[in-house]
C-alpha cells in the first residue's frame, strides 16, 4: 500500500513534494518505507543508532499510529533521517529514505484505525502534515496541533 501526505494536519495542501509512505507485510512484521524531503529542521538527534530515543518526537520525524478504536490501545511508530533501532535510513541531496521493520507482535490486537503524520521545523515554523487531517469544521478553537484523539 503507497500513501502520499499532501495536506497540513489541518487540512492545508501541502505546496511541495508529498512524503510518501509505503506499507507491505512480511514474514516477520509490518515493512515501513518512507521517502521524505529532508528539511535537517531540527538537526538530527544525537543518540546512539539502533538505541531507543526518548523524545524523537521533537525532531524531523515521519510516524505512523495504529489504533484499536474500541479499546484505544495503539501502536506508535516513529522514523526520523537517522538510523534508530530496526530502521535504516540515508540521505541523498534533499532527501531521505528509510525502511523499517516492525515485528508483528508491537501491534495491539484489532487495529482498525491508521494515520501517519511528517513532522519537521522548529519554534513557530513547526509544521505537522497528515495523511488523514482534521476537518477545518472540527478543529477546536485554539488548537495548534494534532493530538492523540484525532490520530484515526
Amino acid at each position: 500500500l503507497e500513501y502520499k501526505i499532501t495536506n497540513t494536519w489541518d487540512s492545508i495542501k501541502v505546496m511541495r513534494e508529498p512524503v510518501i509512505i509505503r506499507f507491505k507485510a512480511g514474514d516477520q512484521g509490518l515493512i515501513m518505507e518512507v521517502n521524505s524531503l529532508f528539511f535537517d529542521d531540527p538537526s538530527a538527534p544525537s543518540g546512539e543508532p539502533r538505541k531507543p530515543f526518548d523524545g524523537l518526537w521533537d525532531y524531523e520525524v515521519v510516524q505512523s499510529f495504529f489504533l484499536n478504536s474500541e479499546t484505544k490501545d495503539y501502536l506508535e511508530v516513529e522514523l526520523c533521517p537517522k538510523d534508530c533501532l530496526i530502521f535504516e535510513a540515508g540521505i541523498n541531496w534533499n532527501k531521505w529514505n528509510g525502511t523499517a521493520l516492525i515485528p508483528w507482535r508491537y501491534f495491539p490486537p484489532g487495529v482498525d484505525k491508521m494515520n501517519s503524520y511528517a513532522i519537521h521545523g522548529s519554534g513557530i515554523g513547526r509544521t505537522y502534515e497528515a495523511l488523514y487531517p482534521i476537518p477545518r469544521e472540527d478543529i477546536e478553537q485554539g488548537q495548534a496541533g494534532p493530538d492523540k484523539k484525532t490520530m484515526g
